[in-house]
């Protein structure tokens, strides 16, 4: 048996193992320890060099990263710093407090989370959706991570002429990333709602649930949505039911985005504020109407 074919068992492990077990050719990762310090810790009786546990860990951690399109300096930054006391020999205790210990996952590139799309690849936009949410919130991975990816998108469906699919996917998992955000905070600081719907036959509605979830987890506001196709009768029948303090309607396109119909929106005493936002308005619309051009706006002007 060779040095690089020693039983799993013993206390360290050859390069030979380690690129079978990873699926890693041994150049590579003699180039990862040379480049970026992520190589063997021990050293056999011998005098050879040896990969243990933790120097495993880390490895698979890489590799995981690299599949999933972080270049090798990111990943291999992100994978040192895995310790061998994440994973302790003794009893590990409640899962809840192994998850505390566990290494934060990875945010995403833009280019990242665009190539999962076009890739169809599920699994790896709801977990990026899920790091970038969570350690940055959802003002930051709507502006720097989801609408770049939907301009990259654009552009590609521009240049091809294909690619709704990518589209429709990557429209999804935003959706359930979101999803959990939009739950009433515990201690609302608005007395009356704020309303949000899209401009009516607007089916684009994303941008509504990424202000409703920036509102309430952020700003503590209570919102409710009434999404996409939102037929002006019955915006103003929620409007005489809900008495909200603010209406939020978004259109993305031109076909949606006549300011005329809102004329026809019900008054309500207390009178609420009327807001618009997106790219496809056009047109006079109310004098009460306040216009955004961006989510900070957007938040502004509801939380004022």
């Amino acid at each position: 048996m060779s040095k690089d074919e020693a039983p799993m068992e013993e206390p360290g492990y050859g390069i030979g193992a380690v690129a079978r077990r990873l699926g890693v050719p041994a150049p590579t990762l003699r180039t990862w320890n040379l480049r970026y310090g992520i190589g063997p810790s021990r050293r056999s009786a011998g005098g050879h060099r040896r990969y243990d546990g933790a120097d495993l860990r880390r490895l698979e951690e890489m590799n995981r990263l690299i599949h999933e399109g972080v270049a090798p300096a990111d990943a291999a930054r992100e994978a040192l710093r895995l310790t061998l006391e994440q994973e302790p020999a003794a009893d590990p205790g409640p899962r809840a407090e192994r998850a505390a210990q566990a290494p934060a996952a990875t945010v995403p590139s833009a280019a990242m989370l665009a190539r999962a799309a076009v890739a169809l690849d599920g699994r790896v936009l709801d977990r990026g959706l899920s790091a970038a949410l969570g350690r940055h919130g959802v003002a930051w991975t709507w502006e720097r991570l989801v609408l770049p990816v939907f301009e990259t998108i654009s552009r590609n469906q521009a240049r091809t002429g294909a690619g709704i699919e990518v589209e429709h996917v990557f429209s999804d998992r935003v959706m359930a990333a979101l999803a959990p955000l939009l739950a009433r905070p515990a201690a609302p600081v608005n007395e009356r709602l704020v309303l949000l719907a899209c401009a009516e036959d607007e089916q684009h509605s994303l941008p509504v649930y990424a202000l409703a979830a920036v509102l309430a987890t952020r700003n503590r506001v209570e919102c409710r949505v009434l999404g996409a196709r939102t037929p002006y009768g019955a915006l103003g029948e929620a409007i005489r039911t809900l008495s909200p303090g603010v209406v939020f309607v978004w259109s993305q396109q031109r076909d949606t985005g006549d300011l005329a119909p809102l004329g026809g929106l019900p008054a309500s005493r207390p009178p609420y504020r009327l807001v618009v936002g997106g790219p496809g308005w056009w047109g006079a619309g109310p004098r009460r109407l306040v216009r955004v051009t961006s989510l900070d706006e957007a938040v502004a002007a509801a939380v004022r």
